[in-house]
This record gives C-alpha cells, structure tokens and sequence, in this order.
C-alpha cells in the first residue's frame, strides 16, 4: 500500500460536485490537496510550489487541461499526472499520452478507482525516483528487468540477490542477514548486513 500521508495532489476541476467528491475520498486517503477551478490557478501554483501527481480535467475555464499539462511537463516534468475527463474520443487520449499524461480517465469515475489509479502511478514513480537516486552514486537499479549496475558494469546478482538488493536500498539503515558481493552493503557485527551508500 503506498503511504499517501506525504503526496501533495493538484486536482484541477470545474465542477463542484465532482471536485467536493473526490477532494473528500482523496483526503481521507490521507493526500494532501489543492483543489483548483480553472487552468490559470493551476499553472500559478504549478509555478510556485511542488506537487507528486496531478489530477487535471481538460475542459476547464481558462487555460485547459492541455496546457496545464504542458506546464507541468515543462516546470516539473518529474510530476505524475492523470487526466480525467469526459471526453473519451480516440483522438483526446491520443494527444494526452502524446504530452506524457501517465494515465486517463473517463468520467464518470469511481472514487475508488481513480485512488487505486492514483496509488499505482505514485508506487512505479517512487521507484523511478529510487532508480534515479542510486544511479547518482553509480548504481542503478532496473526494477522492469531486475538488473543492477554499478558504474555501466552489470552486477553478477541471481533474482534473490537483486531484489534483496531492492529491500536494502529502500529501507537504508534497516538490518538484514543476508550477503551481497557488492561494496555498499556493509556488516553489522554480530547482527547481519545493511546498504551503506558511502561505500561506492
């Protein structure tokens, strides 16, 4: 389960049922929103603070959904984005994967269905961003074809290896007994093994 209580959440949409809706589930999810009626405020807030993901409508007073996603793609490109919309032509669902929405949806929606929409696309984000981070000290993790690299080199790891690997590096600082041949894990006399990013 993807723990929401830190994920700050952008939701554009002109309506105000729908907004009030889904404001509530989303919140009681534990996110963090902003809700937004029209494209201007969310690009000025686009502008000055951060958000995880966005939930944005297209047809919105103002600038649309379309270019609220142009912003974000251009300003915090790292930011998940989930359009929801009626509009459930080819075309429209065409062009938002084309500027890199991560998902759509068509309304009407339920609330549960777009949290658990919500949930997946922040889980596979998280794990890019741990990729990210690791490469930044040389080591990659490749979660799609559980393969790790350090410096370009692939390691010589079996499946059980790489994914204890994972664990480590996700949870740094926890102590586990198992042995990697790599040099950032490091032993805890006595106790087992850990991932220590100072080592590479």
């Amino acid at each position: 389960m993807t723990d929401q209580t830190s994920y700050q959440v952008l939701f554009l949409e002109d309506e105000p049922t729908i907004c009030e809706v889904l404001t509530e589930y989303m919140t009681l999810s534990g996110y963090q929103v902003t809700s937004v009626p029209n494209g201007d405020e969310a690009i000025s807030l686009i502008n000055s603070r951060r958000y995880d993901i966005a939930v944005l409508d297209i047809m919105v007073p103002g600038t649309d959904g379309f270019g609220v996603l142009a912003k974000i793609r251009e300003c915090q490109p790292e930011m998940a984005v989930i359009m929801l919309t009626a509009l459930d032509d080819e075309k429209t669902q065409i062009r938002a994967f084309n500027h890199y929405a991560d998902d759509y949806v068509i309304k009407p929606v339920s609330p549960i269905i777009l949290l658990k929409r919500m949930e997946t696309i922040l889980r596979r984000t998280a794990l890019s961003s741990a990729a990210v981070k690791a490469s930044d000290s040389g080591l990659t993790l490749d979660s799609e074809a559980y393969r790790a690299l350090y410096n370009g080199q692939r390691l010589p790891l079996t499946l059980s290896e790489y994914l204890l690997l994972q664990t480590l590096y996700r949870h740094p600082g926890r102590v586990y007994t198992r042995e990697l041949p790599i040099p950032c894990i490091k032993t805890v006399i006595g106790v087992g093994y850990q991932f220590d990013q100072t080592l590479l």
